[in-house]
């Protein structure tokens, strides 16, 4: 059984008509997207796209998590970022027509929207609010891997799990995040490239001082202001 299927294109518009930069495009800057476009539904563990390899789509997050990492040929491997649904990248290696410079895993079952290269270009040439969102990404895309190698260096094992927990949460990366967040401890390891038992610890730190509450494979942020200041006296 392949990891990877492919959706019927029949549940395009459904799935695209979350998105305000798609509601925003003149009518045939849609239909352009629904005869190009994909969604892939895409198993744990899975890679959709490995570093090195053309940059031929830019990536939306439905549903699930995916994870943007370089591996080295160990196995060891150095996260940039997670991408929870409703988040959308890859713009810059498109834009530049560069090789992929990250691999990106599934870290849960996950279905991912694929906007063709080609598309995502006659978007960004045609459409001037396709534009301004462009540039937003790109702006905001560039503060969070500042601010995650920032927190790997600098940030002790507790405040590096708050702010990977508190990335997910960028209202302009990430506008559909919920406060309750389907992540188990293995998968927030994977983010903060902390071991499971280490992420437990720091979770229960971080639940006795009321920021957040644990259940199954489930965190609910209770203080979201006190998560992303979580730390950061420390630098």
């Amino acid at each position: 059984m392949s990891d990877r299927s492919i959706y019927h294109k029949s549940q395009l518009p459904e799935l695209f008509s979350d998105y305000p930069w798609f509601q925003s495009l003149e009518p045939d800057h849609q239909a352009l997207v629904m005869a190009t476009a994909r969604a892939e539904s895409v198993q744990q563990d899975a890679w959709l796209a490995r570093r090195g390899e053309l940059s031929d789509d830019w990536f939306g997050v439905h549903s699930g998590l995916l994870k943007l990492a370089i591996y080295d040929e160990s196995g060891k491997s150095c996260t940039f970022s997670g991408v929870p649904p409703g988040g959308w990248f890859g713009e810059g290696s498109v834009i530049k027509h560069e090789l992929r410079k990250y691999d990106v895993v599934a870290i849960q079952p996950s279905l991912v929207l694929c906007v063709p290269a080609s598309t995502f270009e006659a978007l960004l040439s045609a459409s001037l609010s396709f534009s301004h969102f462009v540039i937003g990404q790109l702006n905001e895309r560039m503060g969070e891997f500042i601010a995650s190698i920032q927190n790997q260096r600098l940030l002790q094992a507790d405040a590096r799990v708050a702010q990977s927990l508190a990335q997910l949460f960028n209202p302009a990366l990430y506008p559909s995040t919920d406060l309750a967040l389907e992540i188990s401890q293995e998968e927030l390891g994977y983010l903060t490239g902390l071991s499971r038992q280490r992420v437990n610890r720091a979770l229960q730190n971080l639940q006795q001082q009321k920021i957040l509450i644990q259940a199954y494979s489930k965190i609910r942020i209770l203080d979201l202001a006190q998560l992303r200041a979580y730390g950061l006296a420390q630098m």
